[in-house]
């Protein structure tokens, strides 16, 4: 069989104790984004008012790993099926709290913003580039 290479801009970040594969400056990857993000704060905001009705320790532990499970899916959904988050973090929950006082979500999407918002800055750099060349070209130059 013959095999055939070439670039697709996937990177691979070490994270946690596993490595996150994408591609920064995929537009699908900020479709996928804009798809969840919603649905991330509702899992949070359903969590935190299902907490306030439990009454038993036992329940909350409960209720915080079906949030978690939730929001590992959804992050396996954004970053693809290569990327399974619960491997990723060493099976910590993202509702966790670190030693900074923030959930763990917070931390993983405050360390990924930087990667995103380049991998965004490169895509529409690049849109624009193509657009302006194509421009260029209808008027003659």
């Amino acid at each position: 069989m013959e095999k055939i290479s070439f670039d697709n801009g996937v990177r691979q970040y070490k994270l946690g104790q596993g490595v996150l594969k994408l591609n920064p400056s995929d537009p699908n990857l900020f479709l996928r984004f804009e798809k969840i993000s919603g649905e991330l704060a509702q899992i949070e905001k359903e969590m935190e008012q299902r907490l306030q009705s439990a009454s038993e320790d036992a329940s909350v532990v409960a209720l915080l790993h079906e949030a978690d499970i939730r929001m590992k899916q959804l992050l396996n959904r954004l970053f693809g099926p290569e990327n399974d988050f619960d491997k990723i973090l060493g099976g910590v929950n993202l509702l966790a709290v670190a030693s900074n006082g923030q959930r763990v979500v917070t931390n993983l999407f405050a360390a990924l913003e930087p990667i995103l918002t380049e991998g965004a800055r490169q895509c529409a750099q690049l849109a624009g580039d193509e657009a302006l060349e194509k421009a260029r070209q209808r008027r003659g130059f």
